[in-house]
């Protein structure tokens, strides 16, 4: 199923992209399906199913998984041009797991290709020409050089007016919470956009109430917030506006993804000129319908699929 939409706005994400094994429930757990992750990665392909022209900036390692992402990137009508291909390191691949508690991650990305991504890796006049760049707490927390070509692209998006999007995807495996906090800290000063969620806020902040969270996130330097509270909804603000976006109905089974989902379809749809509200509805709807499905990458839907969900409601 393809989009049919055609966009103006043009979206540049990077991080690190992954091969995922998710686990379904056949064979007593035994099968596994193979997908593609990496929450920017996967920002990027929910972008582009909403009919946003999307370019990625990351590293592969020369292998079949790499090999594998940057064919999906096509198929997605993703510009992997800005992909720099790394044959001394790996593509990161990741497992998920599931249970009564939920899903679970277990990951095999140290000395990744992409985080071995630095500031003179980036390209010339990609971000420069974009309405927006989007990159995450994963993005800053897999290396340092990987975060100082964050902070070097973040700093020439805003030379250039463009809008600065930021998910904190607090990943603890990855670095102290004392560390996530001094740099998920600085890059919601730095941006327009912040795509926060409710497990990571309450562990950088000690914060338990969604307003003051938001507000928190506004203090620092957000213009707007779209705090994520899973099966509790959103939370949109900016320095005027207040909505809370009810959860929406639906029947999960998996909810990787569901947040780089939501991220990808709300900066879309600011980026055409949504309200708040409406940004909200649909992004949240968008998530809700990823989680219906196995697999990051798989079960995003499609403008038409959003909008059809909407109309039902």
């Amino acid at each position: 199923m393809e989009s049919t939409t055609v966009s103006s706005s043009y979206i540049v994400a990077m991080g690190e992209p992954m091969v995922e094994f998710n686990q379904t429930g056949e064979k007593n757990g035994r099968n596994f399906l193979q997908g593609f992750g990496g929450d920017t990665s996967n920002f990027a392909v929910a972008a582009a199913r909403q009919g946003a022209r999307v370019s990625y900036i990351s590293a592969l390692g020369d292998d079949p998984y790499g090999a594998m992402l940057r064919q999906m990137w096509r198929d997605e009508g993703i510009d992997d041009s800005c992909v720099v291909i790394n044959p001394s390191a790996f593509t990161a691949i990741y497992f998920v797991t599931h249970d009564t508690d939920g899903h679970h991650f277990h990951f095999f990305r140290k000395d990744s290709a992409a985080s071995c991504i630095k500031p003179n890796d980036l390209p010339e006049g990609v971000i420069e020409q974009a309405r927006a760049l989007h990159f995450s707490g994963i993005s800053l927390a897999i290396s340092e050089t990987a975060r100082e070509t964050c902070w070097r692209a973040v700093q020439r998006a805003k030379d250039s007016s463009v809008w600065v999007s930021f998910d904190t995807n607090l990943r603890r495996q990855l670095w102290s919470i004392d560390q996530a906090r001094v740099s998920i800290q600085q890059a919601i000063s730095l941006c327009d956009i912040c795509l926060p969620s409710w497990d990571d806020m309450t562990a950088i902040t000690g914060l338990q109430d969604a307003d003051v969270i938001a507000d928190q996130c506004l203090s620092w330097g957000a213009k707007i917030v779209a705090l994520k509270m899973g099966d509790q909804g959103a939370l949109i603000v900016n320095a005027n506006e207040r909505h809370r976006i009810e959860p929406v109905d639906c029947q999960p089974v998996d909810a990787t993804g569901a947040g780089d989902t939501f991220g990808g379809a709300f900066i879309h749809r600011l980026c055409e000129g949504d309200d708040l509200y409406s940004a909200g509805v649909y992004a949240s709807t968008a998530a809700a319908i990823s989680t219906e499905s196995y697999g990051a990458v798989e079960p995003i839907p499609y403008t038409e699929q959003v909008r059809a969900r909407i109309k039902i409601k």
